[in-house]
């Protein structure tokens, strides 16, 4: 095979590796379940990010959740200190479980979603 194929070849599957990171319309069924107690909620790094950590050292982030009007004062009144189910969306053609947040739930009250 010559090497501009190859090159070809492997443009493709970077594209597609990259693609299978993409979090663009998350499903409820494409998602990894898990319950956390909520330790700390604080302001991320990236653009508008609200990054809830747990009891070890796991984080997890609602994307531009300041700018989807979500307050940080608010959800630490609802969930610091408290056992939520988050919703996490699997990437890599779902062998990852990522750290985005598609929906975080206390109890029975859905307090986040990305879902329709």
């Amino acid at each position: 095979m010559n090497s501009t194929i190859k090159i070809f070849f492997c443009g493709i599957l970077l594209s597609l590796s990259l693609q299978s990171c993409l979090i663009s319309d998350p499903k409820p069924e494409r998602c990894d379940v898990v319950e956390i107690t909520v330790n700390e909620i604080k302001e991320g790094n990236g653009e508008y990010d609200i990054v809830l950590k747990d009891a070890g050292t796991d984080y997890f982030y609602i994307n531009r959740g300041l700018e989807q009007g979500l307050s940080i004062t608010d959800l630490k009144a609802k969930v610091l200190n408290k056992k939520v189910t988050l919703h996490l969306p699997k990437v890599m053609l779902g062998l990852v479980q990522s750290e985005h947040i598609s929906q975080i739930t206390v109890e029975d009250e859905i307090i986040y979603t990305e879902f329709d």
